[in-house]
């Protein structure tokens, strides 16, 4: 394809035009990461309802649910794209021009046209760390369809992220497509993985977690984890090979261990935090994606081995 070619010959404008698409992914990022969790549970709600209304068809417990729940039959729609995103202190409307991604935020001074309440800093952070990962992203990889795959690999691990921060929640929505995705490029050839090691990996990366949470369940009676981080470590399995989990496995306590330690130290010991699992295996897992060959040579060559 001619665009094609013309990237590769222009390094620099691949990467601005990868900078500048993923800034808008990460607006589009901002938005799943907020909305998705609370359709999820909207969903859940309305299935318990329906079991309820088929079980107690004649009894009050219907009505008690939909109240407690604020459950409405007419419900608004809402969804990813409905209803227009809103100033969450004055409902204002916010307008293409206020939604331009970091740029708005910028010339807004950090805060609503309308009631001049600030705006979260969160939403350019996210905006701009997906720009920068996936500027990354396609300097290590350049110009090759495989570039495409990890560009949609590296966004679904910064939604997971997010979303499992602000709600101790993996939703199956990006996890499992993430694993199909993960098998199919290597069933047409596109990753580096071949599909034995892609499907050995899928299958140990949910098995291993599955028995540390047995054996944890057994040992102390509580869930240590949920079944959202099993999906992630199979996704990242059918995307890395089974050769990287003990690397992904490694990476993350590593990096639950620094945070855990670092919220002690700023926060103090506070058994009601929750601490995700889900974050820091997918930073083990990009870690790994772009330097986990590197890191394991390091480790051969200082072993030994």
């Amino acid at each position: 394809m001619e665009i094609i070619t013309i990237l590769a010959e222009n390094p620099t404008l691949f990467l601005c035009s990868v900078f500048l698409l993923s800034l808008m992914i990460g607006s589009f990022l901002n938005v799943v990461i907020y909305r998705l969790p609370i359709m999820l549970k909207q969903e859940w709600k309305s299935d318990c309802l329906h079991f309820l209304e088929e079980e107690f068809p004649t009894d009050d417990q219907t009505v008690q649910y939909k109240q407690v729940n604020n459950i409405k039959k007419d419900s608004v729609t809402f969804n990813l794209s409905t209803p227009r995103s809103r100033c969450p202190s004055c409902n204002h409307q916010i307008t293409a021009l206020e939604n331009i991604p970091l740029i708005s935020w910028i010339f807004l001074r950090a805060q609503c046209s309308q009631c001049h309440k600030p705006i979260s800093a969160r939403y350019p952070i996210i905006e701009l760390t997906t720009a920068l990962l996936s500027t990354l992203v396609a300097y290590y990889f350049g110009v090759q369809w495989f570039t495409l795959a990890i560009l949609v690999f590296t966004w679904s691990l910064i939604a997971l992220t997010m979303i499992d921060f602000d709600c101790q929640l993996l939703p199956d929505n990006i996890t499992l497509p993430l694993l199909w995705l993960g098998l199919l490029i290597s069933v047409l050839s596109i990753s580096t993985v071949s599909i034995e090691d892609s499907l050995i990996g899928a299958m140990a990366g949910y098995m291993v977690l599955w028995v540390v949470y047995q054996l944890f369940k057994l040992i102390t009676g509580k869930e240590g984890m949920g079944f959202g981080d099993f999906k992630l470590l199979s996704a990242l399995g059918a995307w890395l090979g089974w050769q990287a989990l003990p690397l992904i496995l490694f990476l993350s306590a590593f990096v639950g261990a620094i945070v855990g330690i670092s919220l002690i130290i700023f926060r103090g010991r506070d058994k009601n935090i929750p601490i995700p699992f889900g974050p820091y295996l997918a930073t083990a897992g990009f870690i790994s994606l772009l330097w986990g060959n590197s890191i394991q040579q390091f480790y051969f060559n200082i072993t030994g081995l």
